[in-house]
């Protein structure tokens, strides 16, 4: 099993409980959102031009206090502008971690929304899909907020259909169709896939 593989799926798709599954199989993946968080704790560079972004959004120091997330969730939502531009300055940071953290697994949200597949070259992508009433009450339920908010976070990302159309593999994850027996089908398949050599960002 050659070259970086990435799994994804849109919000309330169940990718991270995907992931934890795959990762009991001994397979270490790479979580995209907390190394986004953890470089915007600890990278200088990275508060610097975050908080030139967002003001407000970034205490002066890792020690004055954690980033304020709705300051960073308000300029997110107004415009597809903005997400560019905070992507624009996290991802090249994340890309790099990753590559240079050594591991093959890659867990993104909006890997191919957000370009991120042009930063890393990905031989295999996973998508993690359900029924969209299913991923709104999951959203609901995991976040406490009402359907019209979460419907909002649902419309800023990519439809399934669209992440599909790029994915090499699907889990279904519909609460009906067993997730183990397709998450070894698709890691019996990469095992016999050709190697490839994995790109740098």
């Amino acid at each position: 099993m050659d070259g970086y593989i990435a799994i994804t799926g849109g919000i309330g798709s169940g990718k991270s409980y995907v992931c934890r599954l795959i990762e009991k199989r001994g397979i270490s993946i790479y979580d995209c959102d907390a190394a986004a968080k953890r470089l915007m704790r600890t990278s200088a560079s990275l508060r610097r031009q975050l908080q030139e972004l967002i003001p407000g959004s970034i205490p002066p120091t890792p020690s004055a206090g954690a980033l304020d997330k709705a300051v960073i969730a308000q300029f997110l939502l107004a415009s597809e502008a903005n997400a560019r531009a905070l992507n624009d300055i996290v991802h090249p940071a994340v890309a790099l971690d990753f590559v240079q953290s050594g591991q093959q697994w890659l867990e993104s949200a909006i890997l191919f929304q957000s370009g991120f597949h042009h930063r890393v070259s990905f031989s295999h992508v996973i998508a993690v899909t359900a029924p969209a009433e299913l991923r709104l009450q999951r959203v609901m339920a995991r976040d406490g907020i009402s359907r019209d908010k979460a419907l909002e976070w649902m419309a800023r990302q990519w439809p399934q259909e669209e992440t599909l159309k790029l994915a090499d593999y699907e889990i279904v994850n519909d609460g009906l169709q067993p997730l183990l027996p397709q998450i070894d089908a698709i890691l019996s398949s990469l095992s016999h896939k050709s190697p490839s050599t994995p790109s740098t960002p």
